[in-house]
Formats: C-alpha cells, sequence, structure tokens
C-alpha cells in the first residue's frame, strides 16, 4: 500500500488511527497490538505471499535476541549460564544471526547478480531465477540486525513478541525507513500519552505528511517524466550535451523529493499518535562537502554505516591509511546494500572516492596552512558547493541507469562528447542556432522535443533548484509556516492522488 493512494488515505490510516484509540481504552497492549496487526495488513496489502517470510524474520529475530539477552534478563538462570563477559557462545551466536539475516537477504537481492557473475567468469550461460523483491526486506533485515548487535552490547533487550513486532513493523518506517534502534522506540511505545487521542498532534503530523505529500505527487513526479525521458532512452542512441543532463538534474531533484517527502510522510504518520521517527534528510543539496552531504543525506542510513560497519571495521582508530581504507569498504557495501548491480557498487566507490579525497584535502590544508590563502568566503563557498553538487549529480548517473554502459553513455552525453543538439523548432524559429549547434534534428528525449518542452524542463530544473537550496529543511520550519504552506500544497498534492495514478517510492522496493 502506498502513502499516496486513495485506499490508504482514506481507509487504512482513519482506520488505523480510530481503532488504535479505541482500542488504547480498554489496555495499552490491546492497542499496540492492533497497530502491530494494521503494519502486518498494510505489508501485506502489495503481496500477501510476503507476509509468513516478514512473521518468520521476526520471530527468529526475537528468539535469538531472547537467548542473547537471556543472562542480564534472568537472574535465576545465571548459575546455568556463564556471566556475560566470559560466555563465548553469545559471539558465536550473534555471528550465526547475522549471517542468517544476511543469506536471507542475499538468497532474494543477490542470488542472481552473483550467479550471473560467476557465469561470466566461467564463460557458461547463466541460469536465473528471477523473482519479485520481498518489500522492504533491505529496510527489516537491517533494522534487525542492529537490534540484534544492540542486545549483544547490553544497549537493549526485548522478550514481548507484540512490542517487538511492532517495532519491526510500524507501518510509517516499515517500507523505506527511517532506519530505526530498538532504543529510540521501545520507551515511546511504552509512554502513556501516545494512548490518547490528542488533536494537535494530529494536526501537526497531518501538516508535515502533507507537505511530504505534496514533495512526493507534485514535484517528484513531474521531475520523474524528464528524467524517464532521458535513461530510458532507446538502446544505442547516444544522448546529446542538453538531454543528458537535462535527465541527470531531473532525476537528482526526483530522487531527492521522492525520498525525502517519504520520509516527512513517515514522520508526519508516526507524530499523530506522538511518536517522534529521526529526521532523515536535512537540506543535503546545499552541503559544502561530501562528508556534510552524508550528514544530511539519509541520516540514518548513514548513521547505521558508521555504527555497524565502519566502527566495527576499525574506524579511525588504526591511523590515517587504515580510515581511508575503512571509508572506502563501508561506502562500497553501502552501494551493493542499494541494490545487485554494479553500477550500485560503483555509485557506493564513487562516494567512498569522494571521501577519501575529501579527507586528504583536508589533510593537506591544515599541513600547509591553505585556508589562510586570500579567497573570499563567498566565492570559496560557491566553489566547495559547486563541485559537491556536480560530485553528487555524477554519482546518481550510476545510481539510476539500467547498467554500467547506460551510465558511461549518459556521462558522454554530460561531457559533450555526443554533441550539443537543439530541438528542430527551436533552430528553425532561430535560424542562427544552427551554426551552433553541432547538428540539426529534433532531439525526442529532451521534454517532448519541442520549444515549449525544453522551456518546461528548464523552468522546472530551476525551480528545483531554487527549492533545494532556497528553503529551510521540513525540521527547521516553525509552526506557523508549516500551516501557511500546508493549504496549497494540500490542494495540489490531494488533486494528484484523487485524479491521477499512485505511483510508487523509488525506494520502496530496496
Amino acid at each position: 500500500m502506498l502513502f499516496n493512494s486513495v485506499e490508504f488515505l482514506f481507509a487504512f490510516l482513519p482506520l488505523a488511527l480510530l481503532g488504535f484509540f479505541i482500542a488504547a481504552r480498554f489496555g495499552h497492549r490491546l492497542a499496540l497490538g492492533w497497530l502491530t496487526l494494521a503494519s502486518l495488513f498494510f505489508y501485506a496489502w502489495w503481496n500477501p505471499l510476503w507476509l509468513p517470510l516478514l512473521l518468520a524474520s521476526m520471530a527468529f529475530n526475537l528468539g535469538a535476541g531472547r537467548l542473547l539477552s537471556r543472562p542480564a534478563l534472568d537472574a535465576g538462570a545465571r548459575s546455568a549460564w556463564p556471566s556475560w563477559p566470559s560466555w563465548p557462545a553469545r559471539r558465536v551466536l550473534l555471528t550465526a544471526a547475522i549471517a542468517a539475516n544476511l543469506l536471507l537477504l542475499g538468497y532474494y537481492k543477490y542470488a542472481d547478480f552473483a550467479v550471473a557473475n560467476l557465469a561470466a567468469l566461467l564463460g557458461t550461460e547463466a541460469v536465473r531465477q528471477s523473482s519479485e523483491l520481498p518489500l522492504g526486506i533491505s529496510f527489516f533485515t537491517f533494522t534487525q540486525i542492529a537490534f540484534l548487535v544492540d542486545v549483544y552490547q547490553r544497549k537493549a533487550y526485548e522478550v514481548d513478541p507484540v512490542r517487538y513486532g511492532l517495532f519491526v513493523t510500524y507501518f510509517p518506517h516499515l517500507i523505506a525507513g527511517p532506519m530505526l534502534h530498538h532504543h529510540e522506540m521501545m520507551p515511546q511505545f511504552a509512554r502513556a500519552d501516545i494512548f490518547r487521542f490528542d488533536a494537535g498532534r494530529l494536526a501537526d503530523g497531518s501538516v508535515i505528511f502533507l507537505l511530504g505529500l505534496f514533495k512526493k505527487t507534485v514535484l517528484a513526479d513531474s521531475f520523474s517524466r524528464y528524467a524517464q525521458a532521458g535513461f530510458g532512452a532507446p538502446s544505442g542512441y547516444e544522448l546529446s550535451f542538453f538531454e543528458a543532463w537535462g535527465a541527470a538534474l531531473s532525476y537528482t531533484f526526483q530522487l531527492y523529493f521522492d525520498f525525502s517527502g517519504y520520509s516527512d510522510m513517515a514522520i508526519g504518520l508516526a507524530l499523530m499518535i506522538g511518536i517522534k521517527l529521526p529526521l532523515n534528510f536535512h537540506s543535503p543539496y546545499k552541503a559544502l562537502n561530501i562528508t556534510d552531504f552524508w550528514r544530511r543525506w539519509h541520516m540514518t542510513l548513514s548513521r547505521f554505516l558508521r555504527d555497524y560497519l565502519y566502527i566495527p571495521l576499525g574506524g579511525n582508530r588504526h591511523g590515517p591509511a587504515r580510515r581511508l581504507v575503512n571509508l572506502m569498504l563501508t561506502m562500497l557495501l553501502g552501494g551493493l546494500w542499494h541494490g545487485a548491480g554494479w553500477a550500485f557498487v560503483i555509485w557506493g566507490g564513487l562516494h567512498g572516492l569522494y571521501l577519501v579525497l575529501h579527507q586528504g584535502w583536508r589533510a593537506a590544508v591544515e599541513r600547509w596552512g591553505w585556508a589562510a590563502a586570500p579567497v573570499p568566503g563567498w566565492l570559496a563557498a560557491s566553489a566547495s558547493w559547486s563541485l559537491t553538487f556536480v560530485a553528487v549529480v555524477v554519482a546518481w548517473v550510476f545510481f539510476r541507469a539500467s547498467d554500467v554502459g547506460s551510465a558511461l553513455s549518459m556521462l558522454g552525453g554530460m561531457a559533450g562528447l555526443h554533441g550539443a543538439l537543439l530541438p528542430d523548432q527551436l533552430i528553425a524559429f532561430v535560424p542562427v542556432l544552427g551554426q551552433v549547434a553541432d547538428g540539426v534534428g529534433k532531439v525526442p528525449h529532451l521534454a517532448d522535443g519541442t520549444v515549449m518542452g525544453a522551456v518546461e524542463m528548464v523552468v522546472m530544473l530551476a525551480l528545483g533548484l531554487v527549492l533545494v537550496l532556497g528553503t529551510p529543511a521540513m525540521g527547521d520550519l516553525r509552526p506557523r509556516t508549516r500551516y501557511l504552506l500546508v493549504v496549497p500544497c494540500a490542494a495540489l498534492a490531494l488533486q494528484q492522488v484523487v485524479y491521477g495514478s499512485a505511483s510508487e517510492f523509488l525506494y520502496f522496493q530496496f
């Protein structure tokens, strides 16, 4: 079920909230159980066949978590179970449980990728058994891996199946995050005030939800038309300079408004009953360097990669060289987490390279004192932002392209290697343009190939740049400002929902 669908907005959400507050009058545990069942129904709506897989994954990880936490919870078992520091079986159990989760994820998400690459190495034909990817498997798998590690480190424990089930399946974050920690959610589910209806919380949550819905249905879906026109060009067609940059920038804005819109909707949905989810985006395209970008983009994933991958690899504890290696490995694996394909690995590798180069630049500045150079602050900031933004756009090409070859062809177009064709209507209208264009001919993948189509795309791209640079992050908006914005945004968004078709989120099946 999609947040931007009629079924969700006018049936599921009202019933889920109404049932929760009615059940809360008869007991808090009953209300949590209702919310868990509603979340499972939300998940099964897409494909009921995947519900047993989710339930089995939850049962396995809850059981493993109980075993990992047993010595700390059951004082009577201390004579039978060794103490925490001297029980080596806990580490074995943790390793086995994490391996089981990764095997499940690997089977459904990476099996075909591994078979194809193995067949290519052996020179044989790959036999694939492609199947639909279980909804949200990357998110609920890594959420539970984080839970197991936290239990092992004595940061969390959970033995109640209803509470644990709600932690994993809570419908606002189940499909595409934000990625949550157990200690962030369980204390909130135990608060008495969330079980009492509060019109103010409902209003505040609805405002944030509707602004996120506007981002998705009006902005992201508008940019998707231009992105698809370029990235969906027929095989063998070489995009010109204007086409390639138009598609790449359109996807850059589409992805931001789509994913940040989803995160805003998730935060708003949770806030309707008083649950606070962590901020996931904080104006990432305003970043002045790549490290700052990753502090602002998909912040809960960045936190996960840092806490459960970068630090366990050694972090910065073993010298500068090892730190750079750890950064690269973390980003390569982060790229692979996003999808089973070399293009995703290259995307992660590019960001790893960016981070390594940035760390090297900072070290050189500190060592040689280049920061003292007489460069105006505004000029340095503009150069830093431009370099960071272009680097991010280039990496997004690999993230969006269907394969590495298509990405390289797109980058060739962005570099001007395929010419700079203009629409034939524009050239005919202003003949002198024929002298500066590399050729004459209609460009079928730049908007709709017409002058007005090209103008429309340029205006949209300019609007996107203004919005991502000029507007504050959702968390920085004052409540009064949100309420002023929500009326026109809600009107446009709901019009798209009612009269249009619900489009999937880009992170819908990661």
